[in-house]
């Protein structure tokens, strides 16, 4: 009988094995897009897997220094690109930011939205706003514009600290820069606006979908069953 034992990353660490095993990791919602499948996924290098795991065990600047140093600077551009990835899944936003900052100052990088998009996103999630607004200067200054996502993700960073109104700035800058919403983007709006209790400016953009989609009702409808208000307690 055979044991197995697996690492972190799903690899099968029996030396009797050859190949590996892969746990499917399941995500569900509109920012991840279809899911292609699990067959096709990259798998990471053995050196990006190294690479993220000497990073996690780096506890101060002078090991991380040595990392970056020794094993960072060595991968190829994918592995890099893959390293930084794992880092963003696995919500290391520390290590993330400065495998980022890596990444564009290599000789081959060319400034790339998703790269931007996918950090603000982090930043977004762990409420670090004034940093995504300050990526989302950067970005410019690397002759990039924002696109629906970028807009959408800032969106998403200033709800996450209930900051409505730079929301809704970043909303009407959105489409001013001639990027129409998507059903992403209306879906955080309407879904935050109310449970912040915004009636008033939720209504507003349940209006505005009839400019962005065939059936808006269809969308309002869908977006209302699967985040329905939240029905307030009288106490008597």
């Amino acid at each position: 009988m055979i044991n197995f034992k697996f690492s972190r990353l799903g690899f099968c660490e029996n030396p009797q094995i050859s190949t590996f095993i892969h746990t499917p990791r399941i995500v569900c919602g509109l920012r991840n897009g279809p899911r292609k499948p699990m067959w096709r996924k990259r798998v990471l290098s053995t050196e990006a897997i190294q690479a993220v795991q000497s990073l996690k065990l780096a506890h101060n600047s002078s090991k991380l220094e040595h990392v970056f140093s020794t094993k960072v600077c060595r991968l190829l551009k994918d592995d890099l690109l893959d390293t930084l990835a794992e880092l963003q899944r696995q919500n290391e936003l520390d290590l993330a930011l400065k495998v980022f900052d890596f990444v564009r100052k290599e000789v081959w990088y060319a400034p790339d939205l998703s790269l931007f998009n996918q950090m603000i996103m982090m930043l977004g999630k762990n409420k670090m706003v004034e940093m995504a607004e300050r990526l989302f200067v950067e970005l410019r200054n690397e002759g990039l514009e924002p696109d629906t996502r970028t807009f959408t993700e800032m969106i998403g960073a200033y709800f996450k600290v209930e900051k409505v109104s730079k929301a809704m700035d970043t909303y009407e800058l959105m489409k001013a820069s001639g990027c129409d919403p998507d059903k992403l983007a209306l879906t955080i709006l309407i879904r935050n606006l109310e449970k912040a209790g915004e009636g008033t400016l939720s209504a507003v953009v349940k209006k505005e979908c009839a400019k962005y989609f065939d059936y808006p009702q269809k969308f309002i409808e869908e977006v209302e069953r699967k985040y329905p208000r939240r029905k307030s307690v009288v106490l008597l």
